[in-house]
């Protein structure tokens, strides 16, 4: 590895001085944190910077806040780390406003992509599935920039019209049913590469929370109200309303952020938790707010897995713990168990494939020291023979996975590391629950 900044070298020297004399953990962490930063960023001519999310020449909402999340950590003390950093926001504002119902873009209007769905496409957008999270992300990284740095900059007249524009398609999508004109059908790939209904989606009756076409697998909601995105929603409207009363000084726009996160809450709380038999209350993974649900957790983030660390709920909290024991057990249809290793998996990759987002999620989340320490040893033993991470490994064969260049899942391993010792982004949940 060659131009590695002094700021993350000395992250790694940290990482290799917590953990002395285990060589493999030390060259996976070394490789797998600066694989965003050495392999996905381009520095574009207006300032910005766009991420690729490895093997997919597109820049995603979601992939690439959580890219660069960890590089946090030293934009403190590294002014570039930071202006590539105030980029990263900067890009996702600009394609928010482009069209906040895209879940993928493009570095120039260049037409690649996903361009025969039948959709509002243009030539920026890359794909334009509509997932609640794409619009969590960009104020999620926004705001934690600003408690690491204490920049507002990047919090200027753009990032103020976008918070308008998300408050407004998240307050549509509130009744998807009546409201919204979003539509997507593909008529090629997968099923779950469409929506039902000519493109409407599955039917859903008014909740408080606010409609999902695709989860953050980019696999079609089975159900409307995707509960993990919902929650991070409500988290992110606490961030917005807080950005808005202090830094933009819209005290309207504020209350209306924090009244909206509310409802969603709410919503959550009323419609998404199920009594089950054995694990008692629950929450399940998509409602539609007429009975309909279904349980279970998918690796990509947001999850229920991940719900404390983004923010909804305390790590120990009753209603979590016991989703948790059901999510980490044969009662979730994506959970495996190999000879390898037990996880959870995803119906977006094959059968008896755990993701290593998923166990690197499950170990920042653990409240068991033991558990995060088998984790780890998990982890460092299912790389494949490669020094990284990668989306789905078959259970039993780690040899056997898929995405050899995921930057989402190596960043998530390396914050994984960090927190394990202790270090963690200023302003987040995992940086209180030290």
């Amino acid at each position: 590895m060659t131009n590695i900044p002094a700021s993350l070298q000395a992250i790694i020297d940290q990482v290799k001085t917590a953990f002395p004399g285990e060589e493999k953990l030390h060259e996976m962490f070394a490789q797998c944190f600066v694989n965003t930063y050495s392999t996905t960023l381009k520095h574009l001519d207006d300032g910005t910077t766009f991420v690729i999310t490895g093997d997919i020449p597109a820049m995603w909402l979601r992939d690439s806040a959580a890219q660069v999340r960890p590089y946090l950590m030293a934009a403190n003390d590294d002014p570039a780390i930071k202006e590539m950093l105030l980029g990263v926001v900067n890009r996702q504002i600009q394609f928010v406003l482009h069209d906040p119902y895209a879940n993928a873009f493009n570095d120039s209007a260049n037409g690649k992509g996903h361009q025969t769905d039948q959709t509002e496409m243009t030539p920026w957008i890359w794909e334009r599935k509509y997932e609640v999270d794409s619009l969590c992300y960009p104020i999620q990284l926004a705001y934690l920039l600003w408690k690491s740095t204490g920049d507002t900059s990047h919090l200027n007249a753009d990032f103020h019209e976008a918070i308008r524009t998300i408050v407004k398609v998240w307050k549509i999508e509130q009744d998807h049913e009546q409201n919204s004109s979003y539509r997507f059908e593909r008529t090629e790939d997968r099923p779950q590469d469409t929506l039902i209904r000519d493109g409407k989606g599955s039917k859903v009756v008014p909740t408080g929370m606010t409609w999902s076409a695709f989860r953050p697998s980019d696999d079609a909601c089975t159900y409307g109200y995707l509960v993990p995105a919902n929650m991070f929603a409500s988290v992110v409207m606490g961030y917005a309303a807080e950005i808005c009363q202090t830094v933009l000084q819209d005290e309207e726009l504020g209350k209306e952020c924090a009244a909206l996160g509310q409802e969603i809450r709410d919503g959550i709380e009323t419609h998404a938790v199920i009594d089950h038999p054995m694990y008692g209350k629950i929450y399940a993974y998509e409602v539609d707010g007429a009975g309909g649900y279904q349980l279970m957790d998918d690796a990509n983030v947001p999850s229920l897995m991940s719900a404390p660390y983004l923010g909804y709920c305390d790590f120990d909290d009753e209603i979590y713990q016991n989703t948790r024991n059901f999510i980490l057990s044969r009662d979730n249809p994506y959970y495996y168990e190999g000879k390898a290793a037990s996880g959870i998996g995803s119906p977006h990759t094959p059968d008896h494939y755990i993701w290593h987002i998923a166990l690197s999620v499950q170990g920042m989340t653990s409240i068991d020291q033991k558990e995060k320490e088998a984790l780890l040893r998990t982890l460092l033993n299912t790389d494949g023979g490669t020094g990284f991470m990668h989306e789905g490994f078959n259970a039993s064969n780690p040899e056997e996975f898929t995405r050899e260049w995921f930057a989402w899942s190596n960043t998530m391993f390396s914050e994984f590391v960090l927190s394990y010792i202790g270090k963690t982004v200023q302003g987040s949940p995992l940086n209180e629950k030290k």
